[in-house]
């Protein structure tokens, strides 16, 4: 799991790098399909994995308001900022976690729901996995490479 993460992080800077060659309108522009743009789903990406780590450390979630965030310069920051936290969290991460359950209650719904850790983390990969190829689509939409989803060749296994 803990090399899984190391990938959507390194893609994920491979797509803030991306996104320096890209014109802020290309980049804010509405899409279909996904929850936005470009930044707005690099943004959801990343606060989508801060909030369910915050769920399973028993912490409040941070506000997720893209308005306040809507540069790729904020996107980036906040990436930083947050990286740290969830980083750690999965470093240390044991397989006695896996089964370990906690109670969610979705903030629009007030519904609770109870997971398994072990649950949460993968969802949280294939979440970020599943955007990225909404915004690889994208990227060939306007006529640019998009950055590579191989998990080949990243040093991940070294």
């Amino acid at each position: 799991m803990k090399t899984l993460f190391q990938y959507n992080w390194q893609v994920r800077n491979d797509w803030f790098s991306w996104c320096n060659d890209v014109s802020e309108e290309e980049l804010l522009k509405p899409r279909v399909g996904g929850v936005g743009g470009i930044l707005q789903t690099l943004f959801h990406i990343i606060v989508v994995e801060y909030s369910w780590i915050c769920d399973l450390k028993g912490r409040p979630d941070i506000d997720d308001d893209f308005d306040q965030h809507a540069s790729l310069a904020r996107i980036i920051s906040l990436s930083k900022r947050l990286h740290p936290e969830v980083r750690d969290f999965v470093y240390g991460w044991t397989d006695k976690q896996e089964l370990q359950t906690v109670n969610v209650t979705h903030p629009a719904t007030g519904v609770s729901e109870t997971f398994r850790h072990g649950e949460i983390l993968s969802h949280v990969i294939v979440h970020e996995i599943h955007h990225i190829g909404q915004i690889s689509v994208w990227a060939r939409e306007i006529g640019r490479q998009p950055v590579t989803a191989n998990l080949i060749h990243r040093g991940l296994f070294e």
